[in-house]
């Protein structure tokens, strides 16, 4: 079963018609990024126009790949030939010819960044406003506006250094109390029984190495575990002990997580936790910043307070001497609240935040900003929303299009489709079987076009109305995680369970919080997946292996030689097919290696092939054609997985940093999915489907579920609601608004006699009456 469906060869067609050097279009011509085969196409500008298409048919490609990436390199061309040097160096889309571009803004889900220093109210510049306000009106006055910053030396809490936390270890990761040194009692990574560091210690003469440590004396234990660096005499030589936590924090702690070998990265992750500063209670900030107040409440409680309560809470202050200040800040908190961010707070971290939630904070600035006639590009701006939120966000971007802006958005959700000025539609399949513009026009032209999505535009998913009966049941009990308020909840096995309810509602605290974690459950979400600039699908999945092997016996060589990690690597570019060149704190500069021409192997390596392909090419291919070039064995079944999850378009070599988080989910899904008997927990995995794709989608985990599995699926999609056999309403609301169970139950009884958000918006999907 393959996701990208094929709809044929449909010809492009517009009812658009506008003059060929018209001002008022951004003219595309000969576009062959990637897979676009010479897309000529005219765009409105100061309209919005929504690509649509399967996944892989070509929207990235010709949105963010050719006409925001021109329009970005002709800004930096822009600047003199002395500041362009100290820049990344953006090499020309393949393209003839892009006129009249504007400015383009990108507006993409990547997630913010993991700066610990960075909050949604430093993101949004509402912290700033908040600190202006306080400098000014709180009494006690107690300096600038700096004097509230955490990130400065004049605000920040000393203890913390305004991180709001302080790093401790885990005493219990690094020994094990019930064992003595010589039985290898410590844990940490290079402590094992006779490595060096370990004779320093089991030979300091500090302690017994026979004795357990559960039975070491309090000194023991100090010098054992927090010794500060002393000379000790060992054997006939003099070396520096050191408590094994004053090692662990130097080893481990003051290293960047990235740089550590696997192994090490894991004990990190396992021993040193981060715990709320007591100093400040986790608010970042000095006394002096905390002791100032506003209407009872410090700047502190401010950022602590969901942003929907400090919309009301701002409303309230009414003080002339900062009045354009307090205009602003109401304007972009309450641009949050609309914008379905209003369960947040301003203290969130950035790095917290989910790639809809942090596309969704990025866009705020946009809507406050000052500059008209730019182009806004969008990708997928509806993922994570409820349908109740999805309607808050089509007014946002008919805002940004009526202050003049230009505005592109991939987007698969009817309810967008349906707000756009010109739709452009590409395929007809994915891959080589795309890049091209099947329709090109307006909405009314593209129901009757006879495109894929055209005939997709109004189509349903049935309502489940014979659920599948449940093996068993997950209990939760007493659930408080984030803003769940002691929920109890029975999660049927054996069965599709859709987990629903409003952005901020208490799913993933649920799921993620109390049944990811548990024996025999595999969580499949769309995290970035661990691994470098040279991890591929190949080399993930492990379909490298017997292509390597089938290579080698082709050939009578060595497999080693076949892995561009190995010794059939490029010398020049070590085997990534790219030359980066780091400029200090700017992005890297990657460049074709000239050498191998991006091939990764040597030219000896090149010479060897397999049914007439050498590795290099067999690495280009698309999933779909190397199922057709490896018919049988480890290889095929391997395959046949990645096209079952709908990656049919995915090519072998591609890096796994290029990959959305949609392709990432679906990646690890294909890893597991040999394995019966399992607990699936999916997170949005309609996230980056066309509608005929999710019909796909909707097979795939009736097939896990009849293979024996248990799914279950954190979703907003009512096609997904509807074809469940069990669903789980969060709600009501947001925040501390939501965190409760509203309603459990079929999807057929949810629709009969539900009153929740889900409940309303599924019944409109089906097509039922309100009860």
């Amino acid at each position: 079963m393959a996701f990208s469906a094929q709809t044929g060869d449909v010809r492009a067609r517009s009812s658009d018609h506008t003059a060929a050097d018209s001002h008022d279009v951004i003219q595309v011509r000969g576009a062959r990024e990637n897979n676009l085969t010479g897309v000529d196409l005219d765009l409105p500008k100061r309209r919005l126009s929504v690509f649509t298409g399967v996944s892989g048919s070509g929207k990235s490609s010709l949105v963010f790949d050719t006409i925001a990436a021109e329009s970005r390199r002709l800004i930096d061309e822009t600047y003199t030939t002395f500041v362009q040097n100290f820049m990344p160096s953006l090499a020309r889309p393949d393209v003839d010819s892009l006129r009249n571009l504007s400015a383009a803004i990108i507006v993409d889900q990547e997630r913010m960044g993991a700066n610990a220093r960075s909050t949604v109210g430093t993101a949004t510049d509402t912290y700033t406003m908040l600190r202006i306000m306080f400098s000014r009106i709180g009494s006690p006055q107690v300096g600038p506006p700096f004097a509230f910053s955490f990130n400065r030396a004049e605000g920040m809490c000393p203890e913390c250094e305004g991180l709001g936390k302080v790093a401790g270890i885990d005493i219990d990761e690094l020994v094990d109390r019930d064992k003595t040194l010589n039985e290898g009692a410590i844990k940490v990574p290079g402590f094992a029984v006779d490595t060096w560091y370990w004779q320093i210690m089991a030979g300091s003469g500090l302690y017994d190495p026979d004795t357990k440590l559960r039975d070491f004396t309090p000194q023991q234990w100090e010098d054992l575990l927090d010794k500060p660096a002393t000379k000790i005499k060992y054997g006939s030589n003099n070396f520096t002990y050191e408590g094994l936590v004053t090692k662990v924090k130097r080893q481990f702690l003051a290293k960047d997580r990235e740089s550590m070998q696997t192994q090490a990265r894991a004990f990190a992750d396992r021993a040193l936790k981060l715990t709320g500063c007591t100093a400040c209670g986790g608010s970042r900030l000095n006394e002096a910043a905390r002791s100032s107040l506003i209407a009872g409440r410090n700047i502190a409680d401010c950022s602590a307070m969901q942003i929907n309560d400090l919309a009301e809470f701002v409303k309230g202050v009414d003080d002339p001497s900062v009045g354009p200040v307090l205009q602003g800040l109401r304007d972009t908190l309450e641009s949050l609240v609309e914008i379905g961010l209003g369960y947040l707070s301003l203290d969130r971290e950035s790095g917290t935040l989910s790639g809809g939630e942090a596309q969704r904070v990025k866009m705020v600035r946009h809507l406050t900003s000052s500059l008209t006639d730019v182009t806004y590009v969008f990708d997928e701006p509806t993922a994570g929303l409820h349908p109740h939120d999805i309607q808050r966000m089509n007014n946002l971007l008919l805002q940004l299009r009526d202050k003049g802006n230009t505005v592109l958005v991939v987007e698969h959700k009817p309810e967008v489709i349906e707000i756009a000025d010109h739709v452009v539609d590409l395929g007809p399949g994915a891959g080589t079987a795309g890049g091209r513009v099947c329709y090109a026009g307006d909405l009314d032209g593209l129901r009757g076009s006879g495109t894929l999505t055209g005939r997709y535009l109004g189509h349903r998913a049935a309502l489940r109305t014979g659920a599948r009966a449940a093996k068993g049941h997950l209990e939760v009990r007493g659930a408080t995680l984030h803003n769940l308020r002691g929920v109890d909840v029975d999660i049927p096995l054996g069965v599709l369970t859709v987990v629903t309810g409003v952005a901020g509602s208490g799913k993933s605290s649920l799921i993620h919080g109390y049944v990811s974690g548990r024996e025999g459950v595999v969580v499949a979400d769309q995290s970035p997946i661990r691994g470098s600039r040279r991890s591929n699908p190949a080399t993930y999945t492990g379909v490298l292996d017997p292509i390597r092997t089938a290579f080698a016996k082709a050939n009578g060589v060595k497999p080693a030689l076949f892995s561009a990690n190995s010794e059939g690597a490029c010398p020049a570019c070590k085997g990534i097919g790219l030359i980066y060149t780091e400029l200090a704190m700017m992005a890297d500069v990657a460049s074709v290696c000239e050498a191998c021409e991006g091939r990764r192997f040597t030219p000896e390596v090149l010479t060897y092939r397999l049914r007439g392909k050498n590795i290099s090419e067999v690495l280009e291919m698309p999933v779909a054609e190397a199922r057709e070039f490896f018919t049988t064995g480890q290889a095929r079944t391997i395959l046949d997985r990645l096209d079952s999850v709908g990656l049919g378009y995915l090519g072998l070599g591609q890096p796994l940093t290029t990959l959305s988080g949609g392709e990432r989910q679906r990646l690890k899904l294909a890893i597991h999915m040999a394995k019966n008997g399992t607990t699936y927990v999916l997170d949005e995995p309609t996230t980056g489907l066309h509608l005929a794709d999710v019909d796909q989608l909707l097979g795939l985990l009736d097939r896990l579920v009849d293979d024996g599995n248990t799914v279950i699926v954190i979703e907003h999609h009512q096609a997904v609601m509807a074809h469940a056999d069990w669903i789980i309403d969060l709600g009501p609301g947001a925040g501390h608004d939501g965190g409760q169970v509203v309603f459990t139950g079929t999807p057929e009884r949810l629709v009969a006699e539900g009153t929740s958000l889900t409940a309303v918006h599924l019944r409109d999907y089906v097509g039922h009456e309100a009860p």
